[in-house]
């Protein structure tokens, strides 16, 4: 587990708080310094790839209504864990989202998008990134900046950052993976990402999320 880079697919953060696998190993005192929230060890009924199953903001996190986030204290940092009816199961996959607005999936249905409404308090947009539908591999978003795949069109860009509200510049992880939101979980206090990912890259999620 320690040799993954995709940090994006074990782990997810909000301006609250950073849930990781108990399976992953990493300094926790260095994750949360660079994210200035608590760490959290958790799962997704049972699962560990967090990241691929939920994702969420300072209102709360989502995951499909088949799964649960199971954290020890959650509760007692606020945490509230919402449920997304329908087939779509994959949420941190399929949704880019700060405290501002939330890009999905554009076949996500609406009773599925009223919900994510709801539980994160913001207006959802459907669209694509690159052509991509699942946003959520192919984008990182803090309450900062966005960092998106580098073949994403200048029109699908002006729509994610209308959603979000937010600036966003395109860039690599891990020294050349276009899909970032699996390499990278992040906040408007930092970013950790995977040990593969190379200087320039850095810079570039550096000054995409507002750190520079």
């Amino acid at each position: 587990m320690n040799k993954i880079p995709y940090l994006g697919v074990f782990a997810l953060c909000t301006e609250k708080v950073a849930l990781f696998p108990a399976v992953l190993h990493f300094n926790e005192a260095e994750a949360e310094k660079a994210l200035g929230v608590p760490v959290v060890r958790a799962d997704v009924s049972m699962s560990f790839i967090i990241g691929v199953l939920a994702v969420g903001n300072s209102k709360g996190i989502v995951c499909s209504e088949l799964f649960d986030v199971e954290g020890k204290g959650l509760a007692n940092l606020g945490i509230e864990v919402g449920h997304v009816p329908g087939k779509f199961t994959a949420l941190g996959n399929l949704i880019l989202v700060n405290d501002h607005g939330a890009l999905v999936h554009p076949d996500m249905p609406e009773d599925a998008v009223k919900v994510i409404e709801n539980k994160l308090g913001v207006e959802v947009q459907k669209g694509t990134i690159a052509g991509i539908k699942n946003v959520g591999a192919v984008g990182v978003a803090t309450n900062k900046g966005m960092l998106l795949h580098p073949d994403v069109t200048e029109t699908e860009l002006k729509v994610a950052e209308k959603a979000l509200q937010v600036p966003a510049e395109v860039g690599t992880a891990c020294s050349g993976v276009k899909y970032v939101g699996i390499c990278a979980v992040a906040n408007s206090n930092g970013a950790v990402t995977g040990m593969s990912t190379t200087g320039p890259e850095l810079g570039r999620i550096e000054s995409s999320l507002g750190f520079m």
